[in-house]
């Protein structure tokens, strides 16, 4: 459900089925990989030199107001050189009140680990950072904009946190905003891992303020290439 009020908007969206993650991996022989994507948010980890990964949320529902929306979001990582992965991702959006099928949330951004930590086997924090441009939709928003975001992965127990904190400027009119999000992680010693995901954005310019809760799960997935 979605709610609206004047500078303040709210979205829900749930994720049908158990997902966002399907990791296909180009290298010889077997290997299992975790992802976090794609929510909006992302994690403090990037792909091993040479390892390809394919990250898919199989079907997502979305409301803003009467608009009913069904999203499969895809995310494409590949390592490039240590501690630094390119990653390009989209959203197709498929409007059920009809209308054109858009590809939003268009971009190519580089991330760079930081720091080693939790999500590398070593201690403390892991810490990266993803920016680079946001390039034109397909039947959406035009022009080029830009993102940087600083990310920060903790985990206590069985909880694991990823700290987005995300700053844009739009596509042509170069708007600023700021999106911080919160990722959590639930281990209960089972294969699929319940996920949820709390976010805020702020757009100075426009007066609006936007919050989101995303559910779903995650799981691993061992695949063998040849």
């Amino acid at each position: 459900m979605s709610v609206r009020a004047p500078g303040t908007r709210a979205r829900c969206r749930v994720s049908w089925g158990l997902s966002p993650l399907l990791a296909l991996i180009a290298l010889f022989g077997a290997r299992t990989a975790h992802a976090y994507r794609p929510f909006d948010g992302t994690d403090g980890d990037v792909a091993d030199v040479g390892e390809f990964e394919l990250e898919l949320g199989p079907l997502h529902y979305a409301q803003e107001g009467d608009e009913k929306f069904f999203l499969t979001p895809t995310v494409l990582n590949l390592g490039v050189v240590p501690r630094m992965e390119l990653v390009l991702d989209f959203v197709p959006v498929y409007p059920q009140a009809g209308g054109p099928t858009q590809v939003t949330d268009t971009d190519v951004f580089a991330k760079f680990l930081l720091r080693k930590g939790v999500l590398q086997d070593e201690s403390g924090p892991s810490i990266a950072v993803e920016a680079g441009p946001l390039i034109p939709e397909v039947n959406g928003q035009r022009g080029f904009g830009a993102s940087a975001n600083l990310i920060i992965s903790e985990r206590w127990g069985g909880l694991t946190l990823h700290l987005n904190n995300e700053a844009q400027l739009s596509r042509s009119e170069l708007d600023f905003s700021y999106a911080p999000s919160l990722i959590g992680e639930f281990e209960l010693g089972a294969p699929v891992r319940p996920v949820v995901e709390l976010g805020f954005e702020t757009e100075p310019k426009a007066g609006i303020n936007t919050y989101s809760v995303l559910g779903g799960a995650i799981w691993g997935v061992t695949v063998s290439a040849t």
